[in-house]
């Protein structure tokens, strides 16, 4: 991502005015962003490289104490080079605004950056590539919190199978941070029933954060 497009992003999530101080942590964390996008725009890791328009490393606000994680980018994530800006991506943005916040008060991005053919699940294999990248983007980020999106973004950290209809709710660790787990809003857009729930695990979330 560019300077242009970093500031189009940023008036988009309701910032009319940017500071630059080229000795604050904020700028050095955005420095160090913009170093793995540029990775993710010419890595050839996986397969998944082949079909994408564009990688989509992440969005929000770098000094964020939570981190939302989903699976990989969509159709309208890869059109647009951002994470969650599709159908599932609006009910996230709800569900943050609903718990009284907003989304430029959160850090999203997904496991995997490029979108799978047919927004097919990531292999384990295309995840371990790509999960190198991630694990960079939470140790600059350093959130005390991170909210995971389903259940291929529980095994993208955990590095093993569940269902999450078992996990959802529960209060993982994860190199020191805590971990909350809940659905990917995809999935509650197909089980509408599961939206309150999810509305409120979202507010959990971002309170376990923000206490």
């Amino acid at each position: 991502m560019n300077l242009k497009d970093f500031l189009k992003v940023m008036k988009d999530m309701g910032f009319n005015e940017v500071i630059v101080d080229n000795n604050s942590p904020l700028n050095e964390k955005i420095k160090l962003l913009n170093q793995i996008n540029q990775e993710i725009q010419n890595c050839t890791k996986c397969d998944l490289h082949k079909n994408r328009k564009q990688a989509v490393l992440g969005e929000g606000n770098p000094n964020s104490p939570i981190m939302f994680i989903g699976e990989a980018p969509g159709e309208e994530e890869d059109k647009q080079g951002r994470p969650f800006v599709g159908r599932a991506g609006q009910l996230l943005t709800k569900a943050i605004e609903t718990a009284g916040y907003k989304r430029s008060d959160v850090y999203i991005a997904n496991i995997n950056k490029c979108r799978p053919p047919n927004n097919r699940t990531p292999t384990i294999e295309e995840q371990e590539a790509c999960f190198p990248y991630l694990k960079r983007q939470i140790e600059i980020i350093n959130p005390s919190v991170l909210c995971l999106l389903g259940a291929t973004a529980y095994r993208g950290i955990f590095k093993r199978e569940t269902k999450i209809t078992k996990e959802r709710g529960s209060i993982l660790d994860y190199e020191g941070k805590k971990v909350y787990i809940t659905y990917h809003p995809a999935f509650v857009l197909r089980n509408p029933r599961e939206e309150p729930t999810f509305f409120e695990d979202i507010k959990k979330a971002l309170e376990l954060a923000f206490k």
